[in-house]
């Protein structure tokens, strides 16, 4: 586990999983494809983004209703996130909050009434509240205060209480708490010592904590909260560097899901038998098992699987053993697998390159599906989209760098076109197919994009996970330059056009670019990235504290490290910077500080050359508000045609 993976980014058996509906490669290329005789007309940002996004909570969530006739969900449909109620029967959603300003996300319906929880922060603070809406349609915060971090952990069996984290009490720790569903009284049921509070199970006995020790080393915790005192109790011990992390707890209370990497370069889900603290083997592929979730009284074991930056999804029936059979869904990766309580229903949803999210729903006793929403702008066709590619490339050392190629419509020998190695956040991210209006926008404008999958990054053994540790801005940086070497072989790239773009991680990859390989990238755009690590390791959020360990671990100490953290910081080498930047920064980030990318941009106007600068007052780390999307969207292409290919001005 590679926690800054968690804090730093910008929602086996493989032969079953035709029958889950899993991407068809030839379908979606087939869907993307315009016919010849067609020019593919050029997008604007807002059209883009026009495209809605929905979402459905988490495991741990009801989902569907107490009536069972509308699914929870969230969508930023009129702009910023809310909650809605999805009808079943295809009817249009019901919008349950009303912000304008702060997105709000859904949570989850009360067992036996039409109350639900929901969360929000302030302007992208993180600094999220969980709130009840009434049946009455009033509001109630349950974790109210300041400078307080709260979040869902999950219901009691019987419905008649939910569980709560927050930061009230010690601004590092999360404290969990047990809220009564009739009048909202609460009492505190574990005070945090330091541990990642990872699952609860349904009967509140049992509860999981995960203590990352570095980034390479971690171990799970259960404690009995029936015991007295309740104290946390290892499970894990073991010797050298090994990964450990807490899934859920199954349906009937009996065992753990755990993740581990321990017998070999992937993570494989285990089980650890509460009573006796047998552990045995669950799932296992030739890729990271990325979880395992059951249906609530445990008919049904859905396991995600993270083959070669896609999702492929296996649901067995645990009764007979064998493959849930799915009536046909459109192409493309399964995600947020929810089921009703009864388990003849589930509600998932399907995202492909070419199609955005939507939710769909399934009857599994009649073998039908509906899809509940169109995601995709009306105004736009999905033949005019691009289906990316998975190639791979040799770094500066021969080491083989997995990505995601995408080529835009028209672009050949006789037409190339610019291109931009796009780098994921993290540092230990991964780029992953799939719909991104962002990037279909740039590629629609005519940039191919080559979105490079790093040494550091996950999802390809714990090997390559760890080759970055305490060396980013080195390696890892040769990785994306030999990104613009691996384009430049290609015949329908402009050789003479190509920039660097990211966020986060990824924009601090780009800074680094600049500043230490400075005629390698013809253009950068640094989205909320890092410029100066001496800042951002020394000011990290309290609620980070349970990780700071493996934090430090992954980037070094700032204690002990400052001279490598500047060494490897951008804002101290900006002197070196001669190619044109663009910076994007919100004004609430609390990973970034706005004052890092002040800095950036002065250094680099002080050494004449051009620099566009667009500050959100109302962002924090990352995008909630959908004009902020557009309007992002927009500076980049601009950017990029007055600078990187002014042929298309």
């Amino acid at each position: 586990m590679k926690t800054l993976s968690a804090v730093l980014l910008v929602p086996g058996c493989l032969a079953l999983l035709a029958a889950c509906g899993q991407t068809d490669d030839a379908k979606v290329a087939e869907q993307s494809a315009p016919k010849a005789s067609e020019p593919v007309p050029r997008y604007s940002a807002e059209q883009f983004f026009q495209t809605t996004s929905y979402g459905l909570p988490g495991p741990a969530a009801n989902v569907f209703s107490a009536d069972g006739q509308a699914l929870l969900i969230s969508s930023d449909k009129e702009g910023v996130f809310n909650a809605f109620a999805l009808p079943i029967d295809g009817g249009e959603p019901i919008q349950l909050t009303e912000s304008e300003d702060n997105a709000m996300f859904a949570v989850s319906w009360f067992p036996e009434d039409d109350r639900i929880l929901y969360t929000y922060d302030q302007g992208g603070n993180e600094l999220n509240h969980v709130l009840v809406r009434e049946e009455d349609g009033s509001h109630r915060d349950l974790t109210p205060g300041d400078d307080l971090k709260a979040a869902f952990i999950g219901w009691s069996d019987d419905g008649q209480h939910f569980y709560l984290t927050t930061t009230e009490r010690d601004q590092q720790n999360f404290d969990l708490y047990r809220y009564s569903a009739e009048d909202y009284s609460r009492e505190l049921v574990f005070e945090n010592p330091g541990f990642q509070l990872s699952a609860l199970s349904n009967d509140g006995r049992w509860l999981a904590l995960d203590k990352p020790r570095t980034s390479a080393d971690s171990d799970i915790y259960l404690v009995d909260l029936e015991a007295s005192p309740a104290t946390p109790v290892l499970i894990t011990e073991h010797e050298g560097n090994i990964a450990y992390s807490s899934g859920g707890f199954t349906p009937d209370n009996r065992a753990l899901v755990y993740s581990t990497n321990e017998f070999g370069e992937f993570s494989q889900d285990w089980i650890h038998d509460l009573e006796s603290g047998e552990k045995t083997q669950l799932v296992v592929a030739d890729w990271d098992v990325m979880y395992t979730v059951f249906s609530p009284q445990g008919r049904y074991r859905a396991s995600g699987i993270n083959a070669d930056a896609r999702t492929e999804v296996m649901i067995i029936d645990t009764e007979t053993g064998d493959a849930l059979d799915l009536p046909e869904l459109p192409p493309g990766d399964l995600r947020n697998l929810r089921f009703s309580p009864d388990e003849n229903r589930l509600a998932l949803i399907v995202n492909s390159d070419v199609s955005p999210s939507n939710v769909h729903y399934v009857d599994l006793e009649a073998g039908s599906s509906r899809q509940l929403t169109n995601a995709l702008n009306p105004s736009m066709q999905s033949e005019h989209l691009v289906a990316s590619e998975v190639v791979r490339y040799e770094s500066f050392d021969g080491l083989e760098i997995p990505a995601i190629l995408y080529k835009p419509h028209g672009a050949s020998a006789d037409n190339p076109v610019p291109a931009l190695v796009w780098v994921h956040g993290g540092p230990g991210g991964q780029s992953r197919t799939g719909y991104s209006a962002t990037l279909q926008h740039l590629v629609n404008h005519g940039y191919a994009i080559l979105a490079a999958n790093n040494r550091g990054s996950s999802g390809y053994g714990k090997t390559f996970f760890h080759m970055d540790d305490k060396r980013h801005g080195e390696e890892d940086l040769q990785d994306i330059v030999y990104g613009r070497t691996y384009l430049e072989t290609l015949d329908w790239v402009d050789a003479d056009k190509i920039g660097v773009i990211g966020g986060s991680y990824g924009g601090y990859m780009v800074a680094a670019a600049l500043a230490f390989e400075p005629e390698v990238f013809d253009v950068g755009i640094n989205i909320f990235g890092v410029t100066n690590w001496v800042r951002t390791l020394k000011s990290i959020p309290p609620w980070w504290e349970s990780f700071k360990e493996a934090l430090y671990d992954e980037m070094g100490d700032p204690a002990t490290d400052e001279e490598r953290h500047r060494r490897i910081s951008p804002l101290f080498h900006a002197d070196n910077i001669v190619k044109p930047l663009l910076v994007v920064q919100g004004a609430n980030d609390p990973r970034v500080l706005q004052v890092e990318s002040d800095e950036l941009v002065a250094a680099v106007q002080a050494n004449e050359v051009p620099v566009d600068y667009v500050v959100f007052p109302d962002e924090g780390h990352g995008f909630r508000k959908r004009e902020n999307r557009i309007a992002a969207s927009e500076a980049y292409v601009r950017f990029l045609n007055t600078y990187l290919n002014p042929a298309e001005d």
